[in-house]
This record gives structure tokens, C-alpha cells and sequence, in this order.
């Protein structure tokens, strides 16, 4: 174990700034539709454009995890912070649809740098804290989502008291946003040391799709991506269709749902940042990965058979508890799984997969909602849930728990190799 690994600082530092980003996005989120509107954007163009994000994420997130592996994690997450101040600058200044699409594509392409916070904490955290290290993320990303639109909405309030030119209202938050991530740049610079000494394995010089290929026929590890994307793709379906079912089922208002999500989101954060780290370590990352699957396969059934609102708070509950379960357990049992001159890439990668699901989900939850049932979107849902839950429990026994991989590490004094 090296000494950074000993040091809590650097986890608070990244900590910090995985919050201040996604504080930053969910502030922006919901100005966006509105802007888009007032750019004379259709339905469809705005949906586009609440996609871009998404699409540059699976696309460039393993590019900068293996940019990291080669030259270092510090250097990529100053500069992209960096960049995303740039590009919500832009934003706020968007006056056009084709700019406002460029500054979405933009913070995307550098908002895909999250993969890179990732390996860096699989490089400071010895194998014991790998999953729990990963929890931090998974809560700093709830945090963001939180507060985000709530920050946003009262931007938004005050900037109505200073202008009544309604572009100068929905940009206003962008600038505030650009400014966090100014001060998470400079905070970082001062702050963050580097974590890794340079240097990238055969395996991550290779183009996108050979790498995709290469990660999925590994053992153990092709099956866990395969998870994770199924996970995301699952939850992006609901969380497309959700607003909707509680509109048409239980005539509720954007108050309501913003509450409903909010509760969701308490709990994740609750769940990663207090729950996983201590069951981890009791439990491993395998039994809580299967708890955390089965705890959605319950949610999102729960969904489908709700005829009260009680009956759904207890099914968001289940499926909230078991996508903190879920999220931290396989980053963290994937890292432990890959050599550590690969960590940037192979966790670039299954985040990429994340950001694909994310890509899919809502199109399809959409055209099920409206072709089929109400309920299908959730049914669907709960079937990728209950596949992902098949698959671990097929390599159960090759999934890694924490305690077993520090005797391996004491007695080799090095991560298992990818096979």
C-alpha cells in the first residue's frame, strides 16, 4: 500500500469535485428545455439535446480513462475542468440551436473526465476500500443530483428579479455553474496530487471497439460490464416514463414527482455514502452486488403492481437501496479485477457502457409507454434487472470480496492480473 493510498485528503478532494460537477449539471437540467423552447427547438430536438450530454460520455469516457493511464489522472481533471467552465460559459451565451448543441456536446465531451475520477480512486485506495471508495463517488454524484435543481430553480427566481429578458433568465444559473467549476479548478490545482506513475498496457493503446471486445470476452470482468450497463439502461428506462405514470395513476404535479425524486435520491445517498461502506467489508462485494440486484428486481416490480401511493414509496425504496448496492459494488469489484496500468481505461469503458444505457433507455421507455402499457417501461426494467441478477449469480463465485483479495494482496503484493 503506498502512502497516498493511507491519506484520506485526496478522497475528500475527490469527493469535492465529483460533487461541484454534477452540482453543476443538475442545475443546468432543468433550464434546458425551457431554452431549447425559446431557440424554437421542437419536442424532438429537445430530446436531443437532453441526449447529447449522454452521447459524449459513452463516447469519450474511455478516451480520457486512457489518456489518464498514460499520462496521469491530475492532468486530465485539471483540464477538464477547465474546460467545463468553457463550455457553460458558451452555454449561457448560446443565442442559436446549432450553439446551444455545440456547448451541450462540449460539457459532455469534458464532463466524460468522471471515468477518470474513478481510477483515481482505485489507485489511492488499497483493496479493502476499493468499493467503498467507489461509494463516495456514487454519493457525491446523489448529492449533486439533489441540491442541482434546486439551486437551479432559485438561480432561476433571482434572476427574474434583475431581468426580464427571458434568455438572460434561463442562462443565468450557467454562469454560476461555470464559476463552481473555475473554484473546483483551482481547488484541484492546489490540492490534488497526482496518483500513478505513467505508463499504459497493451490493452488500452487499442481502438474503442477492439477494447470493448477485449473487456467483454475477459472473465469475470465482460460479464460485470455487462451488468452495469444493464443496470443504467434499466434505470434510464424508468426514470424516463416515471413523471408520466404518476401523472396518468396518481394525477400527480411537478411538485410531487420533484419530491418523489428527491426521496430517491436521499436514499441512494444515504445508501452509498453510509450503508455500502459498511456492509462491504462484512459482507464483499458479491453479496451485497447480488443483494443490490435483487433489491431492483423488487422495485421495479413493486412499480408495476402499485394501486397507492404507499405501495410506490416502498418500491422506490427497494429500488433506490439496491441501485446503491448495485453501482459501487461492480465499479469497485471490476477494478479489483484489472491490472492497475489499466484502471483509466477498463473503468472509462464500463462507464462509457453506463452512458449508453442512459443513451437507450429513455427512447425505449418512451415508445413502450405510449405503444403498450403504462406499466411495460417497468416491466422491462425489471427484466434487465432480473438478468443482471442471473448473471452474477453464474459467477458468483469468481466475483472478488474485499477480504479475500487483501490476503492475495498481502501474500503478492499485487492486483490480480486480467486474464
Amino acid at each position: 500500500m503506498t502512502k497516498l493510498s493511507q491519506d484520506k485528503k485526496p478522497l475528500v478532494i475527490i469527493f469535492l469535485t465529483v460533487f461541484i460537477y454534477l452540482l453543476g449539471f443538475g442545475i443546468v437540467i432543468p433550464s434546458i428545455p425551457l431554452l431549447s423552447v425559446q431557440l424554437g427547438a421542437t419536442a424532438f430536438e429537445t430530446g436531443l439535446l437532453m441526449s447529447a450530454y449522454s452521447f459524449m460520455q459513452f463516447i469519450f469516457s474511455p478516451f480520457w480513462g486512457r489518456l489518464s493511464d498514460k499520462y496521469g489522472r491530475r492532468p486530465i481533471l485539471l483540464f477538464c475542468l477547465a474546460g467545463e467552465a468553457v463550455s457553460y460559459l458558451l452555454f449561457a451565451q448560446a443565442q442559436s440551436l446549432g450553439f446551444l448543441f455545440f456547448a451541450r456536446l462540449l460539457s459532455g465531451f469534458f464532463g466524460a473526465s468522471i471515468s477518470t475520477a474513478s481510477a483515481y480512486i482505485s489507485d489511492i485506495t488499497p483493496a479493502n476500500e476499493r468499493s467503498k471508495g467507489m461509494a463516495l463517488i456514487g454519493a457525491a454524484f446523489g448529492l449533486g443530483f439533489l441540491f442541482g435543481p434546486a439551486i437551479g430553480g432559485a438561480l432561476t427566481i433571482w434572476a427574474e428579479h434583475i431581468s426580464t429578458d427571458p434568455f438572460f433568465r434561463t442562462s443565468f444559473s450557467s454562469y454560476w455553474v461555470a464559476g463552481l467549476c473555475a473554484v473546483t479548478f483551482f481547488f484541484a490545482l492546489q490540492f490534488l496530487k497526482e496518483s500513478r506513475q505513467f505508463g499504459i498496457s497493451k490493452a488500452a493503446e487499442q481502438p474503442l471497439h477492439k477494447r470493448l471486445i477485449h473487456y467483454f470476452k475477459v472473465d469475470t470482468v465482460g460479464p460485470l460490464m455487462f451488468v452495469f450497463m444493464l443496470s443504467s439502461l434499466a434505470m434510464s428506462t424508468m426514470e424516463a416514463t416515471l413523471i408520466l405514470y404518476t401523472k396518468d395513476k396518481f394525477g400527480w404535479g411537478l411538485k410531487e414527482v420533484s419530491f418523489g425524486f428527491a426521496y430517491i435520491g436521499v436514499i441512494i445517498v444515504i445508501t452509498q455514502g453510509y450503508l455500502v461502506r459498511r456492509l462491504i467489508p462484512k459482507l464483499g462485494e458479491k453479496h451485497v452486488l447480488r443483494a443490490g440486484l435483487t433489491f431492483m428486481t423488487i422495485g421495479f416490480s413493486g412499480i408495476v403492481i402499485s394501486d397507492s401511493i404507499w405501495i410506490l414509496a416502498v418500491a422506490q425504496t427497494f429500488l433506490a437501496v439496491g441501485v446503491g448496492f448495485t453501482n459501487p459494488s461492480t465499479l469497485g469489484s471490476i477494478s479489483l479485477l484489472t491490472n492497475a496500468d489499466e484502471q483509466g481505461t477498463v473503468l472509462g469503458t464500463t462507464q462509457g457502457m453506463s452512458s449508453l444505457g442512459r443513451i437507450i433507455g429513455p427512447a425505449v421507455g418512451g415508445a413502450l409507454y405510449s405503444a403498450l402499457t403504462i406499466q411495460s417501461p417497468f416491466i422491462l426494467s425489471g427484466a434487465m434487472a432480473l438478468l443482471g441478477l442471473f448473471v452474477v449469480i453464474t459467477i458468483f463465485g469468481e466475483i472478488p470480496n474485499a477480504g479475500q483479495i487483501v490476503k492475495q494482496k498481502t501474500e503478492a503484493e499485487s492486483q490480480p492480473d486480467v486474464k
